[in-house]
């Protein structure tokens, strides 16, 4: 039951990652043309498409792509209650708002984890190779979050630490998650 468990749980954390990831590039003018694009496009499409039609996306955010995300962590919760055997007819009400902050805490945990893997993808392209067809979406993405910073902290002999103050920042935010 474990082994299932966590095949569907990764599953669906793949599939959450896809969706916040659509959303974010959308919400900060990431370019959907390169590889990191179409890949995500493609295998986000099935969802979107088709929730696109109810849910239209508003003020330059992509509503379904959050709402499939935010879907498919309700549904893992729910199966996370089913399957721990809990009785469902004492406290429905109780058990269901559980769900809800469970996904809802899944989905936020699940965006900071994205971030700091943009943040350190950037980190190390810039290094290795900061002509990458990756390094562009990923200091896209990363910029809303990095300029602020950069004004308070300055480079230090030509090195920018706001990547690192910023993960520190996103790691404190997971302890409060």
């Amino acid at each position: 039951m474990q082994a299932l468990f966590f095949l569907i749980d990764a599953v669906v954390s793949f599939f959450c990652t896809l969706f916040l990831l659509r959303f974010m590039m959308q919400a900060m003018r990431v370019s959907f043309g390169g590889q990191i694009g179409h890949f995500v496009v493609a295998l986000t499409n099935w969802a979107v498409k088709p929730l696109r039609r109810i849910i239209p996306g508003t003020g330059g955010f992509d509503w379904s792509s959050l709402f499939a995300a935010l879907a498919l962590q309700l549904l893992l919760s729910a199966l996370l209650v089913v399957l721990s055997g809990r009785d469902l007819s004492v406290n429905s009400e109780g058990i269901a708002l559980m769900a809800v902050w469970f996904a809802l805490r899944s989905l936020l945990r699940l965006a900071v984890y994205v971030l700091i893997g943009a943040l350190i993808l950037q980190a190390v392209l810039s290094w290795i190779n900061p002509y990458s067809p990756l390094a562009a979406p990923a200091q896209q993405l990363t910029r809303p979050l990095l300029d602020p910073i950069r004004r308070v902290v300055p480079l230090i002999s030509g090195i920018d630490l706001s990547p690192l103050v910023a993960i520190l920042l996103l790691q404190a935010a997971l302890m409060f998650l």
